[in-house]
């Protein structure tokens, strides 16, 4: 790609010299980005919101600019969402089709029955040790969940071993098999086209978005840990952010299929049955109003309280990124953030879904 100093925003890093539009309040802006900030223990690093896709608002930590890469966890989880997306696009999978999981191909494994929607839905009914099941005892063995991780292993083949807990599509639970083995899917399919594995989110998503800092690590094994071991620059996330936001069409071209990013945005299933209307597709929902925002948000969440969020119904995509160890005390200053930029903005007249 050109370097991103001598290309304007959103494929470059130069951003317009013309002032806010006047719809927009900017001292209830400016306020927003301040509150962002406090209380100085929550860590915060980065700050970056848009609003139909122009950059009207960024501030950032002392030591950290637009295009330092920072921590995010799961919010690579959204990240393979497109991924896998545009495989979709492209033919290579249907999302009601069963996972074709080498590992599951023994006749009669109940595991064959497993979709990739339930799958994307965090519903597949896997096994596995999660810090957020609610029966979790942190006294007990160390959690798969963190493993997949950590534990020097092929993630991919440890995640497809696992035995059923449930039948697919009836338990709603955040546990990082699942999207594991829509990261093993991709690999499966990006190779089997023959197309080289290891460059492909650079230049089937990254290159297309004019994103230059994200890097997805590997297990020893060379494959992507896109569950939660990412790093990228707050403006690389916001791009991502936008191009949800504008239905997975980006300078014209479409990237992710039609309908996906209602898809993502819908509350599955099984979280429905379970009567918690918080999870979609590798993305959160604002169904429960955890957010001063209206409920057609959704979002991708990380660890440490990294978030990007997109607003629909007032064009706008919201991204804060900052130290673990400070997220208990950045709550408050971001949902104050949030409550500020909604009176900021006007509603959009006609919202993306």
């Amino acid at each position: 790609m050109p370097d991103p100093a001598t290309q304007m925003w959103p494929m470059g890093d130069t951003l317009p010299q013309e002032p806010l539009p006047t719809e927009i309040d900017a001292e209830k802006l400016k306020a927003a980005v301040n509150a962002a900030f406090q209380p100085v223990e929550g860590l915060t690093a980065a700050f970056v919101v848009t609003w139909k896709g122009r950059l009207i608002a960024e501030r950032y930590a002392e030591g950290v600019t637009a295009q330092t890469p920072l921590e995010s966890w799961s919010m690579g989880k959204s990240v393979t969402a497109a991924l896998f997306g545009i495989l979709v696009k492209d033919g290579v999978y249907e999302l009601g089709q069963p996972a074709p999981i080498p590992e599951w191909q023994t006749p009669g494994d109940p595991r064959a029955k497993i979709r990739i929607a339930d799958l994307l839905h965090m519903s597949s009914g896997l096994r596995i040790r999660a810090p957020q099941d609610p029966d979790y005892d942190p006294s007990g063995p160390y959690p798969d969940h963190v493993y997949l991780y950590t534990g020097g292993i092929n993630s991919f083949h440890y995640a497809a071993t696992r035995p059923l807990q449930w039948p697919p599509n009836t338990v709603g639970r955040y546990r990082n098999t699942d999207p594991v083995l829509i990261n093993y899917l991709i690999r499966l399919g990006v190779e089997k086209r023959g197309d080289e594995y290891l460059s492909f989110p650079q230049r089937a998503l990254f290159d297309k978005l004019g994103m230059h800092t994200m890097v997805i690590e590997t297990d020893p094994f060379g494959n992507f840990l896109g569950q939660g071991y990412e790093v990228a620059s707050g403006r690389d996330w916001a791009r991502l952010g936008n191009l949800y936001l504008q239905g997975g069409v980006w300078n014209g071209e479409r990237i992710l299929p039609d309908g996906y990013t209602t898809f993502v945005s819908t509350l599955a299933p099984a979280w429905a049955a379970d009567n918690r209307p918080i999870y979609g597709a590798f993305f959160w929902l604002n169904g429960d109003g955890q957010y001063p925002v209206p409920r057609d948000a959704y979002y991708m969440a990380g660890a440490g309280g990294q978030t990007t969020l997109i607003i629909p119904s007032h064009d706008l995509v919201v991204v804060r990124l900052g130290h673990y160890r400070g997220a208990f005390y950045a709550a408050s200053g971001f949902d104050k953030a949030l409550a500020l930029l909604i009176e900021a903005v006007p509603k959009a007249k006609k919202a993306q879904r």
